[in-house]
């Protein structure tokens, strides 16, 4: 598997699951919202929903990864069953690369925007 391929795979999962503290820092910028309600919905998302924008972002990862065999032309359990070693290689591949791009881009990123903004 290509990087460009995996990044592809992975980047909207990523961002799905990073909404919870993507969207204040996105309405206050937007200026849709005060510094004050954005840091209350932060805390709110993160805080009491932290684990359904996870669960999102997994049920966006597993679409991702249902379009990608579709276009490689495995549509039947036959063809799933003869390209297993492939599937459960990309499978664990895109968990691994998704959850270290996760927390990279939760933790790094969109807690140095939201440092860089003033909002925690």
């Amino acid at each position: 598997m290509k990087l460009k391929e995996l990044f592809k795979l992975i980047s909207v999962p990523v961002i799905g699951a990073s909404l919870c503290c993507l969207s204040p820092l996105l309405i206050f910028l937007f200026g849709f919202g005060s510094l004050s309600f954005a840091t209350s919905l932060a805390d709110t998302f993160y805080g009491e929903w932290k684990w359904a924008f996870r669960a999102f972002g997994l049920v966006l990862l597993i679409i991702a990864l249902i379009i990608h065999f579709r276009k490689q032309g495995v549509c039947s359990l036959d063809q799933a069953k003869r390209h297993k070693n492939k599937i459960l290689n990309t499978v664990l591949i895109t968990l691994f690369a998704g959850a270290l791009g996760y927390a990279f881009f939760l933790y790094v990123v969109v807690h140095y925007a939201g440092v860089w903004l003033k909002i925690w």
